[in-house]
């Protein structure tokens, strides 16, 4: 039993982490939509997927050192849902913030699981 609540420990926060970064990464394809040249297009995708390679370079480190990502994902999800209501110009601060939780919230998730898989191995 104990065996599969690690392995249930270790691999969930990696699978959601990639399910997250390329759900992320949708969100940039409106730049296809544009009538912009080639170049403005690529450079356009880079800048929309910047968080997304961010947290693809953070899973990498996290794969071998969960405190990282258990930080940095449970970080990523604070700034996220703290931005959300800042810039909340148009709605008021409570809807964009709990549209904002359909990121968030799998970002707290994913943090908390690698933060529990990384005392799982200091023990």
């Amino acid at each position: 039993m104990a065996t599969k609540i690690n392995k249930f420990v270790l691999w969930t926060p990696r699978i959601l982490s990639i399910i997250l970064v390329l759900f992320l990464t949708i969100f940039s394809w409106d730049v296809f939509d544009k009538n912009s040249g080639f170049w403005q297009t690529v450079l356009a995708l880079l800048i929309h997927n910047i968080p997304a390679l961010l947290l693809a370079v953070i899973i990498w480190i996290s794969w071998k050192y969960e405190i990282v990502g258990g930080i940095a994902f449970i970080f990523a999800g604070i700034v996220h849902l703290v931005s959300s209501i800042l810039r909340a110009d148009v709605e008021p601060w409570y809807i964009s913030s709990v549209f904002s939780l359909i990121i968030d919230l799998p970002a707290f998730i994913i943090g908390t699981l690698f933060l529990i898989g990384w005392f799982k191995k200091r023990k």
